[in-house]
């Protein structure tokens, strides 16, 4: 199996441009790669899911030009 990263929180809202409450909204929709939990009280996201994510977004515009 390949090697997979986890990011903190932070770093998903950098990458995707989006706020907390709009990440977690997706989450529950569906939309968006659910997280892992890491803690009692933390959780990360698979790196490589949320680059499929941004990938997506950007196939996505695409598409609609």
């Amino acid at each position: 199996m390949a090697k997979q990263s986890l990011i903190r929180l932070p770093a998903v809202k950098a990458r995707t441009g989006q706020s907390r409450s709009a990440i977690y909204a997706a989450m529950q929709r569906g939309e968006f790669p659910q997280s892992v939990p890491i803690g009692p009280r933390a959780v990360a996201w698979v790196e490589s899911e949320i680059d499929a994510y941004i990938e997506r977004q950007i196939d996505r515009r695409s598409e609609a030009a």
